[in-house]
């Protein structure tokens, strides 16, 4: 019986084992390279799609609501490539919205169209929108909140307006505001002053809009909406 070469052995082991990284190495990569591209053909879908949609309102005025709105038809077209599109990338639906605010001195206008609602039932699961709402689920800090929305203010100005005993309940509110990143002191105003932080305007009016419908008593549109899905 010859006699085993165990270093011979333990040399092929690890040539073989070489092997198998480079392989592994070489999936990895194209797995990544699938996973870039499949992110990269989104990002560029979601872009053009955003794009024809904003195409589409550019000559948005007016009042709109009820039958004679001047651009019934494209929000009633945006609606039909909602309803025609919201199964390819999502199981309960999607959603478009714009506006205009003015506030501080400054017009903030927005465009969002497509909008996953999946997502937006995630961040109720996830605990994500309880820890957003009860950070402003107060009325100090709506009131709060408001009144630096309408335009900035200083703490003095803010003890004034609400009715405070002291500075120190309003810091006391402030503070999870700006934790929030809903509100930042104002650098180009007097030591003191805060503003609201002009990337959450849309949000904040967003969410005052869902509230405003939660409050409409009407319910004839939702009813046409809920007979269209069951046909």
């Amino acid at each position: 019986m010859s006699e085993r070469n165990l270093e011979l052995e333990m040399d092929e082991m690890k040539a073989q084992l070489g092997e198998i990284l480079e392989l592994l190495k070489g999936r990895k990569s194209i797995v990544g390279r699938e996973e870039a591209k499949k992110k990269e053909d989104k990002v560029k879908d979601d872009e053009e799609e955003e794009e024809q949609f904003s195409a589409s309102f550019t000559t948005l005025h007016g009042d709109f609501g009820g039958d004679d709105c001047p651009v019934r038809a494209e929000l009633e077209a945006a609606q039909r490539r909602l309803d025609e599109t919201y199964s390819e990338k999502s199981k309960t639906g999607r959603l478009a919205y714009l506006g205009v605010f003015a506030s501080g001195g400054w017009k903030h206008s927005w465009i969002k169209h497509g909008v996953n609602t999946d997502e937006l039932l995630d961040l109720i699961d996830t605990g994500v929108a309880g820890k957003v709402l009860s950070c402003i689920g107060n009325n100090d800090r709506l009131n709060i909140l408001l009144n630096i929305l309408k335009k900035p203010m200083t703490v003095s100005e803010l003890v004034k307006k609400g009715g405070y005993n002291s500075t120190g309940q309003v810091y006391h509110h402030l503070k999870p505001l700006i934790a929030a990143d809903l509100i930042a002191e104002d650098k180009d105003a007097a030591k003191g002053t805060y503003t609201i932080q002009r990337h959450k305007v849309r949000g904040i009016i967003m969410l005052l809009a869902g509230i405003g419908d939660m409050l409409d008593g009407s319910s004839e549109e939702a009813t046409e909406w809920e007979a269209q899905a069951d046909e």
